[in-house]
């Protein structure tokens, strides 16, 4: 079910394209943009803390080459107060399953970025590759606790279940802190108290119990045998030297996908891909079409 909304000066942008929420089967709706036109059809997911807007410049620059649509998680903004259901992976892969069937889509092309991939991969989990044309897969592991045979996880193989287990110690605001920091290194040499508004900025656009409940979720989630018996072509765009994920995980993929690979290195690149190099990102997708 739709209901069509206009833009204006809030937290859904000033872009030109169609707007609409998407009302879930219980009633909570989705916030999403539709660009309407080109024949091939591009899914994009965001990741954790994120919103649809990571994806606005690639979206301008594939215009008249495919049809894009974006959208907000459960619990981030415009969908924020998506957020009655104990929100988990699996709640957002049933999310887009509801999203592709609502709006008849087929053979399309998913792409995820970090906790987005890792929707795409508990969406093949749950329901296979009928709706898909191919998937892409952006700076994300399979599996993010680290352990004795697994050093492809969270933050280049430093992060473990000990460690998980010291954050409940932490607040939520030095749990993200962390995060962002991982994600964009740089960060690093930013005094504590001029990083802290634009983090509790960024944190304010989403609902805090659902990230709470997602980085949980996505902790306890090992996807990597979600490829044993892939069909369809997967693409895989990594940061190099990165920062939260190891480059490696680019072989490890090539070696654990029966079906059709394509890596793509993202050099002088951190998590931050997308946003650091939109028109590398925009034409690697264009050529996958």
């Amino acid at each position: 079910m739709l209901r069509k909304t206009k833009k204006d000066n809030g937290s859904v942008g000033q872009k030109a394209t169609n707007a609409a929420y998407f009302t879930l089967a219980n009633g909570e709706k989705l916030y999403y943009e539709d660009t309407a036109t080109g024949n091939d059809v591009l899914v994009m997911m965001h990741g954790w803390t994120s919103t649809h807007a990571v994806y606005d410049k690639p979206v301008e620059l594939l215009k008249g080459k495919a049809r894009c649509i974006t959208y907000d998680h459960r619990g981030h903004g415009a969908s924020k107060d998506a957020n009655g259901d104990h929100v988990t992976m699996e709640t957002l892969a049933s999310d887009l399953h509801e999203l592709l069937v609502g709006l008849s889509l087929d053979a399309v092309t998913l792409v995820g970025w970090s906790m987005g991939a890792g929707v795409a991969m508990t969406y093949l989990e749950m329901f296979g590759t009928e709706r898909l044309r191919q998937v892409v897969l952006c700076d994300m592991t399979p599996k993010q606790l680290n352990d004795d045979e697994w050093k492809l996880g969270l933050y280049q193989g430093a992060f473990t279940a000990q460690d998980e287990a010291n954050n409940a110690g932490k607040s939520f605001y030095q749990l993200y802190k962390e995060f962002a920091i991982g994600a964009m290194p740089k960060l690093k040499k930013v005094p504590g108290f001029l990083l802290r508004r634009p983090l509790k900025k960024r944190l304010a656009t989403c609902d805090e119990g659902v990230l709470r409940s997602l980085s949980v979720s996505m902790k306890g989630q090992d996807h990597r045998g979600c490829f044993a018996g892939f069909d369809i072509p997967l693409s895989y765009f990594y940061a190099y030297p990165g920062s939260l994920f190891s480059p490696e995980l680019a072989s490890w993929y090539q070696q654990n996908v029966p079906s059709s690979y394509k890596s793509v290195r993202f050099d002088d690149a951190t998590h931050m891909l997308i946003e650091e190099q939109p028109q590398k990102f925009a034409d690697q997708l264009a050529a996958l079409l």
